[in-house]
């Protein structure tokens, strides 16, 4: 793998550590070690070793994001797109909006989903296996005290055996190991030790446990209700945040492994069918950008589209709130279902 000069990232890399961290920085940082010890040439690994990687680092805990500040800082503020004087904005409240497709003509499902890490323990690429076990431990005492409305089952990946978690994976309630880019920043080790999901009884809620992140809480329903499932991932949002501390800044919100997602930490999305729209990409990505959204392939990042389904959710995570990133959902997807049916 050929390498530029002075530091070891591969000349063809395009990734925002690259762009953002000069020689002299990487000298000024390399012997800083976080409380949990984590260091630079850690954090940087999965950059290093997949010349295609976007961004290129990743957070090892709280302390990362001040120990690393220098280079950290630019990144998010490049990534995000931020105005000067950006902030979190913070925020939950409920959500009262009309059912964008009533008869499910063209929303197929509503996706919304949150990251959390816990304050007290390292971030999953920097985790050995007792404190994987020990996270798993704390966040099962949770489950078993939610209201009852929330209440299900906790499922660890190592009480399954390949036939049941195949079956998981197949209904993408699993989650598998991590792609290369994880793999190389250290989150799939051990695994599946410590990994698990908590599904609630009416199997709108599931919360994965140890994937990229400690916590993904997700709210899951057929259709376009998207207040609804919004509303019902607050509910569970709220409950576990009384009974575990999360990871937060006051100005950079909720602190999360990737640098990309810290902020709301939010991704609320739709898998809908455009088979109009497919056939005029640019007219569906302009009102996508107009509305601060992203286009994605039906099986998420990096995917193709599969029978004219796309996955269409917020660009924007950071220096907003989540309540603004439903709205802004819910005006582009209203936006899209009419030029579908104006084609």
């Amino acid at each position: 793998m050929k390498a530029e000069p002075g530091l070891p990232f591969h000349i063809s890399s395009r990734s925002k550590i690259k762009q953002h961290l000069t020689l002299k920085l990487y000298n000024d940082l390399k012997r800083i070690r976080t409380s949990s010890g984590y260091t630079l040439d850690q954090a940087i690994r999965s950059g290093i070793e997949n010349p295609d990687s976007s961004i290129g680092i990743y957070a090892g805990d709280m302390e990362s994001y001040k120990c690393f500040a220098p280079v950290l800082l630019p990144i998010i503020e490049d990534y995000h797109q931020l105005a000067p004087e950006w902030s979190h904005k913070p925020g939950l409240r409920e959500a009262v909006l009309p059912d964008l497709d009533p008869k499910q003509t063209f929303i197929r499902s509503t996706r919304i989903r949150v990251a959390r890490n816990l304050r007290r323990f390292p971030f999953s690429c920097n985790m050995n296996k007792d404190q994987r076990l020990a996270l798993e431990e704390t966040v099962k005492k949770a489950f078993k005290i939610l209201p009852e409305i929330l209440s299900g089952t906790y499922t660890a990946f190592t009480d399954l055996d390949e036939q049941q978690f195949n079956a998981l994976l197949e209904k993408g309630l699993a989650f598998p190991k991590g792609d290369r880019f994880m793999d190389a920043a250290g989150i799939n080790r051990d695994y599946p030790l410590g990994r698990g999901i908590f599904t609630s009884r009416d199997k709108v809620i599931r919360v994965w446990v140890n994937e990229e992140d400690h916590l993904r809480i997700i709210a899951q329903s057929p259709g376009g209700d998207i207040a609804d499932v919004f509303n019902r991932l607050i509910e569970m949002i709220k409950a576990l945040e009384a009974k575990l501390d999360f990871a937060f800044n006051q100005k950079k919100g909720f602190l999360t492994a990737c640098p990309t997602n810290i902020g709301t930490a939010m991704r609320a999305g739709v898998h809908i069918h455009l088979g109009k729209l497919e056939q005029n990409l640019s007219l569906l990505e302009t009102i996508a950008r107009d509305h601060h959204l992203q286009i994605r392939g039906t099986g998420g990042e990096k995917t193709a589209i599969e029978k004219s389904v796309f996955d269409i959710s917020n660009a924007r995570r950071l220096g907003i709130s989540a309540n603004t990133i439903l709205t802004d959902l819910h005006k582009g997807v209203q936006a899209v279902i009419q030029a579908e049916t104006e084609i």
